[in-house]
Formats: C-alpha cells, structure tokens, sequence
C-alpha cells in the first residue's frame, strides 16, 4: 500500500460507536464506518429532534384550542382567571367578545409555544453539529437588542394589545373612546383596534397609541336629559311635570327594560340669555343604552310640556312662545 493510498485511510473505530462497527461489517470500508456518525448518526438524531419539536408543539396548540373554546355559552377555560368587565347588556355580542379575546390570547400563547420549542430545537441541532453556542447566543441577543430599536412601534402596538386584552379594557360591542376616535368596536387585535362612529367611519387605531379609554359599555351608564324652558315659564310646575312623566316611563315598557334606578330630577342646571332655563334630570340605565333613554325621555317630556302650556325658550332672538 502507497503513502498516498495511507493518506486517504481513516483511523479505526472508537471502542463503543456502534454505528461505526455495523457500517464497516456491512461495507467494509474504514472510511465509511468512521463517517457512519455524520452520515447516520447524527443525521437521525436531528431528525428526531424536529420531530420531538412538532409532536410537542402540535399537543401544546391543541391544548390552548381546547381552553379556548367556548363552547354552549360558558366562559372559555382560559379567560376564567382574568377579569372580565364585558356588560350584560351586549346580549348576543358577550359570545362574539369571549371568542375573539380567547382567540387573541390563544394565538399569543401558540406563538410563544412555537417561538420556544423550536429554538430550544435549533439549539439542541447546533450543539449535535458540534457548534460553540455562545457566540450564537451572543449574536442572537445583539440582533435582538437591534430590531427592538427598530421595531419600537411594533412592540409598543403588541405589548399594549396583550396587557388590553388580559384586562379586557374593552372588547367587541363597546362603545368607546380613544381620544380621536370613539365609536362603537368592531374588532380587537394585538396591534389594531376596529371601532366605527356614528356616521359609518371604520378607525383603525394602533395600540400604542391609546393614552387612555372612556368605555361607555362597562358597569352602568348615566342618561342626562337637559330641557330648556322660557324665562317666563312656571320652574316649579315644570319640574314637577319633569319628574312625573319620567317616573312614568322609567315604569314602563320599553324605557323600563333599560333603566336601573328611578330617575332623579336635579332642578335648573344653567340659565342662558339665548336658552333661557335649563332642567336636568338623570337616570341611571343599562351600559350602552343611555342615548336610546335620552332621546324616548326628551321626546316624551317635550309633549308633556306642550300639553301643559310651558314656555319654550327665545330661538334666534325671537321671543318666547306657546310651547
């Protein structure tokens, strides 16, 4: 045998590598049963590595579907620790709200799940390749620190969309408002929020942006009726009028189904040289139902003062008359 024919032969078989002992009994060359580690061993150790990765990730996005899903109305597994302010008053969009925030927080929770066991995954197939990870993860955390800085919006929009959703701030059906836009919301994600006006507007508004929220849908909302009357109007007769026709329609249908506590007469609120005298009345209602109050309550005590004779005020410098 030549020196070069030396050259090319690989060494023997270590004492206890098996797959460098069964390569060579099957071909018999060394050159092969001392490669049989990259050729096969560790080729199917990576393998089963991707595998182990998406057997765990498949059972763990399949447990996050199952704590959140809703099913037959009830709370999904996953909201039940977290507060949940939505209003009963949104009837049939409580179910819509539940599902979307579960959705969002699940698809968080899988992204996390993902993220971790495939990088758990990549590691453990670096360092089989026989890879230093220490300048890899040095690297990592410099190229992570660089598109935090570049990506600030980004972040900003997702970190305040997870922390809206955990405290359901708001949600589906809410009627809201943001500062530079209000409306009611259509929609709820990690970086955009949906909401549309009253004249028909969709908004998109990022996340990050929001400073602070006005949600007229939680808890309970506060109906305010303010009546002007001429200054040549009985106040007393009038405030007695306000309160009876009031208390009247806060007793019955449709008004009643909204209201939550009789309504109170508060007695003059301003007077104006253009307006004459303001009454005002409040009623506390369902969340969300205030306007719908408001407009049956004004319509209804309007009438009442017409029957009854009261004075309108002065309209673009015209004087007072007959209501």
């Amino acid at each position: 045998m030549t020196d070069l024919e030396l050259s090319f032969e690989a060494p023997d078989c270590e004492p206890g590598d098996n797959w460098c002992e069964i390569v060579d009994q099957l071909t018999g060359s060394q050159w092969l049963a001392s490669s049989a580690n990259w050729l096969i061993a560790k080729p199917i150790t990576i393998i089963l590595i991707l595998i182990f990765a998406m057997i765990v990730r498949t059972i763990a996005r399949r447990l996050i579907d199952r704590l959140t899903r809703a099913s037959g109305g009830r709370i999904p597994t996953l909201l039940r620790p977290l507060k949940e302010r939505a209003p009963q008053a949104l009837g049939t969009l409580m179910s819509e709200r539940r599902e979307q925030r579960a959705r969002t927080i699940g698809s968080v929770f899988k992204s996390i799940v993902s993220v971790l066991v495939f990088g758990i995954a990549f590691m453990m197939i670096l360092a089989e390749l026989g890879v230093n990870l220490a300048p890899v993860l040095a690297s990592a955390g410099i190229l992570g620190v660089a598109v935090g800085f570049g990506a600030q919006n980004v972040v900003k929009d997702f970190l305040s969309g997870v922390f809206m959703m955990l405290e359901d701030q708001y949600g589906v059906g809410d009627v809201v408002d943001v500062g530079e836009a209000s409306g009611t919301v259509e929609a709820v994600g990690l970086r955009i929020t949906t909401m549309r006006d009253v004249n028909g507007t969709v908004w998109y508004v990022r996340n990050g942006e929001i400073l602070r929220v006005g949600n007229s849908s939680q808890g309970f909302a506060v109906a305010v009726v303010d009546v002007p009357i001429g200054y040549g109007a009985d106040v007393g007769q009038a405030t007695e009028i306000l309160g009876r026709v009031a208390t009247y329609a806060a007793e019955n249908e449709p008004v009643s189904e909204d209201v939550l506590e009789p309504p109170e007469v508060l007695g003059v609120e301003r007077v104006s040289a253009t307006e004459g005298i303001t009454l005002r009345m409040t009623v506390k209602v369902r969340p969300g139902r205030q306007w719908a109050v408001q407009r049956s309550l004004r319509a209804r005590i309007m009438a009442a003062f017409e029957d009854a004779g009261i004075q309108g005020p002065m309209v673009r410098g015209f004087p007072a008359t007959e209501a």
